[in-house]
């Protein structure tokens, strides 16, 4: 218990770090723009990442929490993997690299349970529970096909998307910047392919709402606000709210001089940075609530009959015999409080890199790189994949800069920047493994 206790501990003190690592993911266009001060935006960012304690479900914790097949592993392993994480975190954080803490944790799980396996079963083949033949590397959920032909899962499909993440951020960021500038145009045809974006956005979402029927635990007694509230239903509310913000300012953007839309734009980069700070609080927290009911199902295979406290009471779902997840409230709680309170900590190394040293950020480009990043972070939340919300805001100042001109994107910081991206995963994964193999000699 004390093992559980202290693993616990130690990855809501990951939480922390990653809340002030990453707080410049979101807030640093606004600094950079001076929408806000650096106190304002801090505040701002870390308000908008506790509120995603009632936004978001939990499938990305189920995806990190799988990251290992939790019936063959120990909590040492988790608690080498959260030691690595932390250790990586703090280091790129000091030297101000906007690394990924969602890959170093991943990396630092994986690296860890292949360490175990391997001191455990050396290299040769064992026999596992099921009665057939286990290699080493088949500890770690690598890959598996998603249900019904739905998204597949696993550790290759985390690394995949250290490239589409801010590829898809970019693409997003570089549409929303050339419909701006057609936008401030006065011409009909902005207009009209607005209007129908409108009118697309509304059918899409309308056609994506649970009903009441199909929700399993309504929140409020009345219909309409537990339909409103329902976290899958939320997540679209806010897709719809952000795109016909955006929507409604480019049916105006034209009749407004520089000074009004300037203003405007401004104003915008609250809402656009807020959304983004859901996405980072609703992304970056569930990772450690993954890693927390892993620790706890860990700890329940290898202690069988010892009687648990209902605060123990954490059931990981299981897609393939249709058991129903279980997550007792204060884990979300407690990682959602600790992101948060992170974020407020500041992260101004991190900020001065991603808010001036990629490209030049204004207004204009801000509210492009915030909106896109943030519908990039509903969208693979959707999906239930786990991806760097550093990666995902640093894609879409780059898709930003290429509306200008190629030369706008500095390319020597950007690559450097890539290459902390690549290393992340295996460094994490190498570091636990020394650190798993260095507490398994104190800790049997």
């Amino acid at each position: 218990m004390t093992l559980l206790i202290l693993i616990i501990v130690l990855a809501l003190i990951f939480d922390y770090i990653n809340g002030f690592h990453d707080a410049a993911n979101a807030i640093a266009t606004v600094v950079a723009t001076k929408v806000l001060t650096p106190f304002q935006a801090v505040l701002w960012a870390a308000f908008f990442n506790f509120l995603a304690y009632w936004v978001f479900g939990f499938g990305v914790a189920d995806t990190v929490a799988k990251t290992a097949h939790t019936m063959e592993i120990n909590l040492v392993v988790i608690l080498a993997g959260v030691i690595a994480a932390i250790c990586w975190n703090l280091l790129t954080w000091w030297l101000g690299i906007p690394s990924s803490s969602s890959h170093t944790l991943i990396g630092g799980f994986a690296g860890a349970a292949v360490a175990h396996a391997i001191a455990v079963h050396g290299f040769s083949g064992y026999i596992g529970e099921d009665g057939t033949t286990h290699y080493w590397y088949q500890i770690v959920s690598w890959y598996k096909a998603g249900k019904d032909g739905g998204m597949p899962s696993g550790v290759i499909i985390i690394i995949a998307f250290i490239v589409l993440a801010p590829l898809i951020g970019a693409i997003a960021s570089y549409l929303i910047s050339i419909w701006l500038l057609n936008a401030s145009r006065k011409s009909i045809g902005p207009k009209i392919f607005t209007v129908l974006l409108m009118i697309a956005t509304v059918w899409f979402v309308y056609s994506q709402m649970v009903p009441f029927s199909e929700i399993e635990k309504p929140r409020f007694e009345s219909h309409f606000w537990s339909v409103v509230f329902d976290s899958h239903n939320i997540k679209w509310f806010l897709v719809a709210f952000i795109i016909l913000t955006v929507s409604g300012f480019c049916l105006i953007f034209s009749s407004l001089n520089l000074h009004q839309a300037d203003a405007a734009l401004k104003k915008m980069q609250l809402i656009s940075s807020a959304a983004f700070s859901l996405g980072h609080g609703g992304n970056d927290s569930q990772k450690v609530m993954g890693i927390i009911a892993a620790a706890v199902a860990v700890y329940i295979n290898t202690n069988h009959g010892v009687h648990m406290d209902p605060w123990l009471d954490v059931v990981l779902p299981n897609d393939d015999t249709g058991v129903k997840g279980v997550m007792p409230s204060w884990i979300p709680l407690a990682c959602y409080s600790a992101i948060a309170a992170g974020t407020l900590s500041g992260g101004w190394k991190i900020v001065k890199t991603m808010g001036s040293k990629i490209t030049k950020v204004s207004s204009f480009e801000g509210v492009a790189a915030e909106t896109a990043g943030a519908l990039t972070l509903y969208f693979t939340e959707h999906l239930k994949i786990p991806v760097s919300t550093t990666h995902t805001i640093t894609g879409s100042i780059i898709g930003v800069g290429l509306t200008k001109r190629v030369s706008a994107v500095r390319w020597g910081v950007t690559v450097s920047l890539i290459w902390a991206w690549i290393l992340t995963i295996p460094i994490s994964a190498i570091l636990a493994g020394l650190v798993y193999f260095v507490l398994s000699v104190f800790i049997s």
